[in-house]
């Protein structure tokens, strides 16, 4: 296991008002909204998610640094567990032509508008429970969708990655480490359920058995 991160040259790149993020909207409207996982999460108001997800090539980036590092090839079999719109997935697909891709998610709303390129190969389902045989992917990867379980489904879900993958595995949550941090991720969030330190992260990968690589992501 290590600390890989991917994810800061996207994550950083977005301009936050967290103090806006809870004068300008209900906070929990706006959580209720977003926790239905539809329009409102991803193609609505900004004030209850992205505001409108539509690909603008952001995780080529990304796909290129994982494919570099993991050595992926052609013929290698990708899973994204909570894939949203499958961006990422259709990115790899591009940086290496003849790789397999599988997604699931819990938004069926997310999979209908997912990219029409990388839609037949993505289902809803639940990453606690990943319909997949053991071993049946080379790299097996989580952005930012496993804060959003409760603890009892991460447990399960650390665990289906760990069952489904045969090489490498990565994930990426948000984690805070100061009061600063912390209060800027409870103002931003709308959908996180588990508010874990670094530490108390790394004790759910011990205890769960997770080998993976991971990164974390903060409201600096």
């Amino acid at each position: 296991m290590a600390y890989v991160d991917f994810l800061s040259v996207v994550h950083k790149s977005t301009k936050r008002d967290y103090v806006a993020r809870v004068t300008e909207f209900p906070k929990a409207e706006a959580a209720t909204l977003a926790k239905q996982w539809g329009k409102d999460y991803w193609d609505g108001d900004r004030r209850t998610g992205y505001g409108g997800y539509s690909y603008d090539g952001r995780w080529r980036k990304v796909a290129d640094a994982m494919v570099a590092h993991y050595g992926i090839k052609p013929g290698d079999r990708i899973l994204d567990v909570g894939c949203g719109k499958g961006f990422l997935l259709y990115d790899f697909m591009q940086a290496v032509p003849g790789v397999e891709v599988a997604g699931i998610d819990v938004s069926r709303y997310a999979l209908e508008h997912a990219k029409e390129e990388v839609r037949p190969f993505l289902r809803e389902a639940n990453a606690a429970k990943l319909p997949f045989e053991d071993k049946s992917f080379d790299l097996v990867i989580s952005i930012n969708t496993l804060h959003n379980l409760f603890c009892y489904d991460l447990h399960a879900a650390l665990k289906e990655m760990e069952r489904v993958g045969r090489r490498n595995k990565y994930l990426c949550v948000e984690s805070w480490r100061t009061e600063e941090e912390k209060v800027n991720l409870l103002y931003w969030q709308f959908t996180c359920e588990m508010f874990c330190t670094p530490k108390e992260w790394e004790w759910w990968f011990a205890h769960t058995g997770y080998t993976g690589d991971h990164s974390f992501i903060y409201f600096e």
